[in-house]
């Protein structure tokens, strides 16, 4: 039961195959199914026409008989002798006077009790026409004519012919003919899932070649599928099509970025110079003009920081973003990169290392990726916790941490995180949510150097983001 609960649960109600397999089935089933109940009616009116054909053929048979043997023997010897010629093991005739009275009735019926031709013969009427009845769970044909002979009404000859074994093998054929459609059905059922499996492998082929393009694999990525249909190869050809425009869009995109990036960067590192040289100079001022311009400045270096990432961004993506890798001694670079962020975060944030450690690594773009994830971790926790930093080596490698005891991330969120742009919380502003750009950079310079870095967090206890860097020996 619990094999079945688990098949169960892993059925698409909304997959193209399990919907292709049912309609197939539900069509071939109602197919067969109508076949074998039209050929099960045909059998079973062929089956009773005959019988129906042969009782109508004795009872206007025996009335001719009747009046053959009456011109050698008195009438009532020859409705016995007539009788006796008709009778067989599944048929019984008898001849009721108009009275009432049986005249003369079949001797012989071996397949038939004394109370079940009692109980025939006390019949008042039958029909001309041969007619099915069920008795008692036996099967009969009835059929009843008048009788004259030589001009005289002798009364009604009555006809019945016993079918019982008929229909009972008429119907078990049913049944069978019944559970061999089913059968059928099932193995049609198999056939047809297996078949649409393997017609809809192409699409699945293609389905799993789209889903691991990224926007960096845009301009060399084309899908090819040989032995596919005629149409999926046509939607391969469309998706192509739709990459390499997508290519083209994200191309301009980043151009555009750079170059308004660079355009702008440089007046507003003007600005913010001379927002800060009037500042320094603030003895003429007032104190909501001081406010202002104060708020000027941080909004200026903001947008210059954000005009930096995409810089940034924008050589990654280019491939002019250059990396000076060289022996770097972690150790000393972490515990001046946490005296910086000390001072300007007011956060206590710990180190623990047990070992000195030197890495491969370019030593500005490290130092910026751990600044960023310590303003990470300072603007998603309370003012109150600490903020550790581990350090540790696994073979080959180097181990960086960065914990917190904030919120957490939920799950579905943290495969997006190192996206650009993307912030849990769309609700933050830029001054406690940043711009979205942060991990985006971090993720960028740390895969630069040949490291990686990731994320793990639940909600209400905190984050760990580890990077990963190769070891120098």
């Amino acid at each position: 039961m619990n094999e079945i609960t688990k098949i169960w649960r892993k059925i698409d109600a909304c997959s193209l195959r399990l919907r292709l397999t049912v309609g197939i089935a539900v069509v071939s089933a109602l197919g067969i199914g109508s076949i074998a109940i039209w050929a099960g009616w045909e059998m079973q009116k062929i089956l009773i026409n005959s019988h129906k054909q042969n009782i109508e053929h004795i009872a206007v048979r025996f009335p001719r008989d009747v009046e053959l043997y009456s011109e050698m023997m008195p009438p009532e010897t020859g409705v016995q002798k007539a009788i006796n010629n008709l009778t067989s093991t599944n048929i019984f005739l008898w001849v009721k006077s108009p009275d009432r009275r049986i005249l003369a009735t079949s001797t012989t019926a071996d397949n038939l009790s004394q109370a079940r031709l009692t109980q025939l013969m006390s019949l008042a009427e039958m029909p001309l026409n041969p007619q099915i009845h069920q008795i008692n769970q036996r099967y009969f044909i009835f059929c009843g004519n008048s009788l004259q002979v030589q001009g005289k009404d002798l009364g009604k000859v009555f006809v019945v012919q016993d079918i019982s074994r008929e229909q009972l093998m008429f119907l078990a054929s049913r049944r069978s003919m019944g559970i061999a459609s089913f059968l059928v059905i099932i193995v049609i059922s198999g056939a047809i899932a297996f078949y649409v499996q393997r017609s809809l492998q192409p699409l699945r082929q293609l389905s799993q070649m789209t889903a691991v393009i990224s926007a960096q694999d845009l301009p060399q990525t084309q899908l090819h599928l040989e032995n596919a249909p005629k149409e999926v190869k046509e939607l391969a050809q469309t998706f192509n099509m739709m990459l390499s425009r997508l290519s083209q869009s994200w191309e301009q995109e980043r151009q555009f970025v750079s170059n308004v990036s660079h355009e702008l960067r440089t007046p507003l590192t003007i600005v913010h110079g001379y927002l800060q040289s009037v500042l320094r100079r603030q003895h003429n001022l007032t104190e909501m003009q001081k406010e202002a311009l104060a708020t000027a400045a941080s909004e200026t270096e903001h947008t210059i920081r954000l005009l930096q990432d995409l810089l940034d961004l924008a050589r990654a993506d280019s491939g002019y973003l250059h990396f000076h890798i060289q022996p770097c001694m972690l150790n000393d670079l972490v515990t001046e990169i946490v005296g910086m962020a000390e001072q300007y975060s007011e956060r206590v944030i710990n180190i623990e290392a047990s070992d000195i450690i030197q890495v491969k690594a370019d030593r500005n773009r490290l130092k910026q990726v751990l600044l960023n994830l310590i303003d990470n971790a300072v603007k998603y926790s309370a003012p109150d916790t600490p903020i550790f930093i581990n350090l540790s080596q696994q073979g080959q490698e180097a181990i960086i941490q960065v914990c917190d005891q904030g919120d957490g991330i939920p799950l579905q969120y943290q495969s997006r995180i190192f996206e650009r742009f993307y912030r849990v919380d769309e609700s933050r502003n830029h001054a406690t949510g940043g711009t979205g750009l942060g991990l985006s950079i971090v993720k960028t310079l740390v895969e630069g150097m040949g490291g990686s870095v990731s994320v793990r967090s639940r909600l209400g206890e905190g984050s760990v983001f580890t990077v990963t860097l190769q070891l120098h020996y």
